[in-house]
């Protein structure tokens, strides 16, 4: 038995395909599938069993997957080691980013991770939190960027930064009067969600419980953008961070953003990393770059192109700071 073999077994758990889990893995089908055969009769078991149509793994195939990922990951940290030795600030680091957050976050610190870091390649991975977690827990990603609460304590949580929701409604509708909202004006409203999966769902259905709003029924969004452009189609209102609605995010006609006072509706973002992790050190540092994300980024109030100039005075009076009931990251 040797690491490659075991590499195979989890390429072909992971494809389900012989000819997928060669490629991903930069052999020949029959280099793999020979390789996998004489896994087996090394260890006197069937790990797979074979279809016309798919790849199953056994019972016990599945369980030797999951300690050949465990064994593969700690290979991968003696390695992270060494090249830490080497050089703390190069390699590669696999961040896990979930959609409704990545592509509006990352242009606003790209710039400065690679100014700060300028031999690190990042390679990053935006999946649905669930599968970031599940990703993270077996070593396939060093960190994730994730909402809290996350339950898990295997995992280390940094806290990033908290982010504000605004309500997104069409132009003519009677909140795009208000120059900003209580949680009780949403009350009898019917918001448009996104599908299950997403975090922003389950934090949107907080929302609707406490401020009396629900879900608008028979339809479910899979991205932010749709949930905007389904607002300015007047099919209904939504709820969007305040970094989706930020330059270089580009303004939608017929979408009106009013923010919350009091104890606005957010969202806590945090890094998470595995505790054993050897490259925790350096996964701090990379996180301080996050925390730094600018502060008004973060706040309603300096968005260009929101049509209620009373809400800046509303909203600078808070110097940035936004409530809610959230669980605090666990250290």
């Amino acid at each position: 038995m040797n690491l490659r073999d075991l590499q195979y077994l989890v390429a072909l758990a992971d494809h389900k395909h012989f000819g997928r889990a060669a490629a991903a893995s930069f052999v020949s089908q029959p280099t793999l599938s020979t390789q996998i055969r004489k896994l087996e009769e090394e260890l006197g078991v069937a790990l797979v069993e074979r279809t016309p149509r798919r790849v199953l793994l056994t019972e016990v195939g599945r369980e030797i997957v999951a300690r050949a990922r465990e064994v593969l990951n700690e290979t991968e940290q003696i390695r992270a080691i060494a090249r830490r030795t080497r050089d703390p600030e190069s390699g590669t680091v696999r961040l896990g980013i979930f959609p409704t957050l990545g592509p509006y976050l990352l242009p606003h610190v790209l710039g400065t991770l690679r100014e700060r870091f300028p031999k690190l390649e990042l390679l990053l991975v935006e999946e649905k939190t669930a599968e970031v977690l599940a990703r993270l827990r077996e070593g396939r990603l060093d960190a994730g960027i994730l909402a809290l609460p996350v339950h898990d304590d295997t995992l280390h949580a940094e806290f990033l930064f908290e982010e504000p929701f605004l309500l997104a409604v069409p132009e003519a509708h009677p909140l795009a009067s208000r120059p900003a909202l209580k949680l009780g004006d949403l009350e009898n409203q019917h918001l448009l969600l996104l599908e299950d999966g997403h975090c922003l769902r389950d934090q949107a259905l907080e929302v609707c419980h406490m401020s009396g709003a629900d879900e608008k029924q028979g339809f479910r969004a899979t991205s932010l953008e749709t949930l905007r452009q389904m607002v300015a189609a007047n099919v209904g209102v939504t709820l969007l961070p305040v970094l989706a609605v930020q330059p270089p995010v580009a303004h939608t006609d017929n979408v009106h953003l009013t923010p919350f006072r009091g104890h606005a509706p957010s969202r806590r973002i945090a890094m998470f990393w595995r505790k054993s992790s050897a490259m925790s050190g350096f996964l701090m540092r990379l996180a301080q770059v996050f925390k730094a994300l600018p502060r008004d980024l973060l706040d309603p109030a300096t968005l260009p192109e929101n049509p209620n100039p009373a809400v800046r005075g509303i909203e600078k009076g808070r110097k940035g700071r936004y409530g809610g009931n959230h669980a605090r990251p666990r250290k």
